[in-house]
């Protein structure tokens, strides 16, 4: 497939996909960031992973004292900087968050929200040893996915998407069980619980598993 978000559906693209999200979505996306800012503290330090055109920047540097944001599309990487201008605590670089060349033990809190984890499409347990990498002793890293019944809300978003030229024709024969296929090569999965615990095997971490909303599922791992 490649990296279908770093080539095809980066920056303003990616922008629209958002802005057509249904109201239910959108209560999902409000709940999933409220929930992520509800562990960082005044003063600490964030790295998000995956910030995209740089929607969820201007919250997180109202509540950490500085946030590096990454990702790997040049395109939403350009839109995150204009962004990040009027934030004088937040740095946007561009960079895989399967491999990132960052000091170690530097962060408070590492967030890979909106299903990272899966839409990054990079092996998920190099993605939770690099981000607890990250974490300095006693930070958190939280990873989100999709709740398994918020299933029918997340494929209309995701119709409304297609429809919209955003992505591909959905491929319906292949769509089902929480897994998105596209005809143009886009697929879209999601970690269930076990999934999570498995990733987090053996791992120097504590895991706590957290639904909220009936919308996400949270992985918090507590270095």
């Amino acid at each position: 497939m490649g990296d279908y978000y770093a080539e095809r559906l980066a920056a303003e693209k990616l922008r629209r996909c958002y802005e057509i999200a249904p109201p239910r979505v959108r209560q999902y996306l409000r709940a999933e960031l409220d929930f992520a800012l509800e562990f960082i503290k005044p003063g600490n330090s964030v790295l998000d992973l995956g910030c995209g055109y740089g929607r969820t920047l201007p919250e997180l540097a109202a509540k950490a004292g500085l946030v590096t944001a990454i990702d790997n599309a040049p395109a939403s990487v350009v839109l995150a900087r204009e962004t990040a201008r009027a934030l004088a605590n937040v740095t946007v670089l561009e960079m895989d968050a399967a491999a990132l060349n960052l000091e170690d033990s530097r962060f408070d809190v590492v967030l890979c929200l909106q299903n990272g984890i899966s839409a990054f499409h990079r092996d998920q347990r190099t993605l939770l040893r690099e981000a607890l990498k990250m974490c300095r002793p006693g930070g958190t890293a939280l990873f989100s996915t999709y709740a398994e019944q918020f299933w029918e809300q997340r494929l209309e978003w995701f119709r409304l998407q297609a429809d919209a030229g955003l992505l591909g024709e959905i491929d319906w024969q292949r769509t089902k069980n929480g897994f998105i296929a596209c005809k143009d090569g886009f697929t879209a999965t999601t970690v269930s619980p076990d999934e999570f615990r498995s990733l987090a095997a053996g791992l120097p971490v504590e895991i706590t598993l957290t639904e909220v909303d009936g919308s996400s599922l949270f992985c918090i791992l507590k270095k």
